[in-house]
């Protein structure tokens, strides 16, 4: 009896040793906090894989750039020191001007007409991502991108001078035409940059103004639903190669519905955040017709010189998107 209860241990014991083997580990680094919508679909995502996969891949998220900061997510997910990460598409497009396509102000402004930027863009990411050793799981819209301001502002003249958060080569772009003085900051420094005085004004979402209490710093947005930038989650090809076909499977049914949930959370988000930065002080405004009018000249401005850069591919997508 005692030998066969041996066996029985022993084989009990290489059991759950093949299947502790047989489980993959992933690290997914992220920007944003824990909070943000787009982090809470992360987790979602990395449940669902879980569940999926029945155990066999584990992904980890790590909120708000605490593994990589947000410009190392992309080449860390290259060169395999993370599996999978997310990465906010406009921060690239001085590697490859149409990872930029969706920071191009008033190109597409609203849900409808950014999904339409999108499905024209995703071949050329396609393309360009397969060449690096990843591809693209799924992207997901930031809200309508708006000025935040503490000074009042009813033209582009006003933007003069001021002291502006820079994320992408488009908000510096913007800061260059208007005259305001650009300045890198990521949104995990955002909060300190503002109460420090090194920023007085940005374009972003009602998302991150609430997520960076942007309102106990400043007290004007403008709603002038510029652009709808994305987030992109990225997968190391090599790493995604490695898994058998069932967990594959399972990561891209998990990314699809990441994908559409994440939009719709990203309409709601819109307007929850909106009512929040109202209830903590923020003055919700519409752009003036003369601010309006100077933006879309800069939005006209920036589009052509991203055309000229973008060259065939760019004009290809442009094109598609026109149509």
């Amino acid at each position: 009896m005692k030998l066969k209860l041996a066996f029985a241990l022993l084989a009990a014991a290489l059991a759950f040793g093949g299947s502790a083997f047989a489980q993959t580990k992933w690290d997914l680094p992220a920007a944003y906090p824990a909070s943000n919508f787009h982090t809470v679909n992360l987790e979602q995502f990395a449940k669902d894989v879980d569940q999926a996969s029945g155990g066999k891949l584990k992904i980890q998220v790590h909120a708000n750039a605490s593994l990589f900061k947000a410009p190392e997510i992309k080449r860390a997910v290259q060169q395999g020191q993370a599996q999978i990460g997310e990465i906010l598409l406009v921060n690239y497009q001085n590697e490859w001007q149409p990872f930029g396509a969706d920071g191009l102000p008033f190109l597409a402004d609203s849900y409808d007409s950014s999904m339409k930027l999108y499905k024209a863009q995703r071949p050329l990411l396609d393309k360009k991502l397969a060449e690096q050793g990843m591809f693209l799981l799924y992207a997901v819209a930031w809200p309508p991108q708006g000025i935040y301001s503490k000074k009042p502002i009813n033209s582009a003249a006003d933007m003069k001078g001021l002291k502006w958060r820079a994320y992408s080569p488009a908000t510096a772009r913007i800061a260059e035409l208007v005259g305001a003085q650009p300045v890198t900051i990521q949104a995990a420094e955002l909060s300190q940059a503002m109460a420090t005085g090194v920023v007085d004004s940005y374009m972003s979402s009602g998302s991150t103004g609430y997520d960076s209490k942007t309102y106990e710093h400043i007290k004007n947005w403008y709603d002038t639903q510029a652009w709808l930038p994305k987030n992109a989650v990225l997968v190391n090809r090599a790493a995604f190669n490695a898994l058998d076909k069932p967990t594959q499977d399972a990561l891209m049914a998990a990314g699809a519905a990441a994908e559409t949930r994440g939009w719709a959370a990203s309409q709601a988000e819109n307007t929850r955040t909106q009512n929040l930065l109202k209830q903590n002080g923020m003055s919700i405004i519409t752009p003036s017709p003369q601010l309006k009018a100077d933006m879309k000249k800069v939005g006209d401005t920036m589009l052509k010189e991203w055309m000229d850069k973008a060259g065939a591919e760019g004009k290809a997508m442009v094109d598609a998107y026109s149509k």
